[in-house]
């Protein structure tokens, strides 16, 4: 039953396209609503601005902490009545009496405290600000190179969708020249001329034309959707490309990968955050000077400030061991350091190769391309004469449909040869872009 249903489905495929309602489109406008549009660029955007958050989250190496507390509290411990008494300012004789100092009368205390902390000499933080700032400057080059990759997938998406049009419309010229052949070979059959093998055969033509032109539609479906992905917005149609396939003119290029391309850029970005943490982890070692001060209100009551004091003062601190831990991590950067070093000395190097590679692509797209041409020129003449000698009984049915056969087939390979010719143009932009 499901075997049927997908069949019907595929009988009507052609009937559900030309129902859609077709949504002119150029190339331009598609490359813009992807730039503003995409969820990639919009999700590199969020990682951007996280990287960012990481690196003010370092300002604290400069700036001071700052808290302040209200608290309150009840006792009768000799000591600590005795101390809160002093910090309200309400000692007198009489709290010096062995009985009060020993025995003391439950004692509220409630105090306002402003405390602050200012970081003097924080070597090791420094680094670590540079390892942040570092890292968010990779990640913007890589949202960069991310537009770049869309750049390059918009361009490709489109000319699919082009070349499905293309190949639409070569298949459905295919398929009027194969119902005009059935149409010469029925008459001929009734007139004696032909075989019911022939007639067959030029049938079986015609459904080969058919399911090809369906698998066409359906490729048309396709690529239409995921331009609609790229571009994050619901079509209500087929889109129609405006801008129609043909050969795009050779740009000039550079021989060599750029060090300004933003990937290259990224990593190298990315190498440096993991160099300024291996300092980070090295500097560790050293002390830290940190000023600190608190300003204190005391009082009895909720919220009262008959009393106050202060306290200001500086500390130099000095992690001397640490169970060889920070051996073991400053091991641990300086390898990620070298790691990231060779990885962007691979990365280039793959990328030079990339980049060679994609040339003698375009060389052989374009050699691909002008024997397609004249491919193409010779199938149509040679179909030509041969529909003209079949009119007049002078051909074979299955010589015809070898041309027309073949002719269809130099038509599609050309319009695919154009494709791969334009992509691997726009794939050396992409491989040499800054």
């Amino acid at each position: 039953m499901r075997i049927k249903n997908i069949g019907v489905l595929i009988a009507l495929l052609p009937a559900i396209i030309s129902a859609q309602q077709a949504v002119p489109i150029s190339k331009a406008e598609v490359m813009e609503k992807v730039m503003q549009q995409n969820n990639e660029l919009k999700i590199g955007a969020q990682q951007v601005l996280a990287a960012k958050g990481d690196y003010r989250q370092t300002n604290a190496v400069f700036l001071p902490t700052i808290n302040a507390s209200h608290s309150g509290m009840t006792t009768t411990n000799p000591l600590m009545a005795f101390g809160f008494r002093l910090n309200q300012e309400l000692v007198t004789q009489a709290d010096f009496d062995p009985n009060n100092l020993n025995d003391p009368s439950q004692i509220n205390l409630f105090a306002t405290k402003v405390e602050m902390q200012q970081p003097l000499i924080n070597i090791d933080g420094i680094f670590q600000r540079k390892a942040a700032k570092a890292s968010w400057e990779a990640t913007r080059m890589q949202l960069a190179r991310t537009a770049d990759y869309l750049w390059l997938e918009t361009e490709k998406a489109y000319m699919q969708l082009q070349l499905a049009y293309k190949s639409v419309a070569v298949l459905e010229i295919a398929l009027e020249a194969a119902n005009e052949n059935l149409r010469l070979a029925n008459n001929r059959f009734k007139q004696g001329y032909l075989h019911q093998s022939d007639v067959l055969a030029v049938q079986v033509r015609v459904s080969e034309v058919e399911n090809q032109l369906q698998y066409a539609k359906s490729n048309v479906l396709n690529a239409s959707e995921y331009l609609g992905v790229l571009m994050n917005e619901e079509i209500f149609g087929v889109l129609d490309p405006i801008d129609s396939l043909r050969v795009v003119s050779e740009l000039n290029t550079a021989e060599t990968i750029s060090n300004s391309r933003a990937d290259i850029q990224a990593m190298e970005f990315a190498a440096e955050a993991y160099k300024q943490n291996y300092k980070a982890d090295k500097m560790t070692f050293l002390p830290r000077l940190n000023a600190f001060g608190s300003y204190e209100l005391y009082d009895d009551q909720i919220f009262q400030a008959d009393a106050n004091g202060y306290l200001f003062g500086a500390a130099l601190t000095w992690n001397l061991f640490e169970g060889s831990k920070r051996f073991g991590k400053i091991e641990k950067s300086k390898a990620e350091f070298n790691k990231a070093n060779l990885a962007l000395e691979q990365y280039r190097a793959e990328s030079q190769m990339e980049l060679n590679k994609a040339r003698r692509m375009f060389l052989d797209a374009q050699n691909s391309l002008k024997l397609t041409e004249l491919a193409l020129e010779q199938s149509k003449e040679a179909l030509r004469i041969r529909t003209n000698r079949f009119k007049e009984g002078l051909e074979k049915t299955t010589d015809l449909l070898m041309a027309e056969t073949q002719y269809s087939q130099k038509q599609l390979e050309y319009f695919n040869i154009v494709f791969q010719h334009n992509y691997a143009l726009a794939y050396l932009q992409f491989l040499t872009k800054n």
